[in-house]
């Protein structure tokens, strides 16, 4: 495996996590979105 390869997984999973914890979040208090 690449370093660009470890660094495109890497920027990935914390996009999906962010995003994730961003619409569990917009679900849960829909009122300060």
């Amino acid at each position: 495996m690449t370093g660009a390869g470890v660094v495109a997984n890497v920027v990935g999973g914390v996009l999906a996590l962010g995003l994730i914890v961003y619409l569990f979040i917009a679900l849960i208090r829909p009122e300060k979105f």
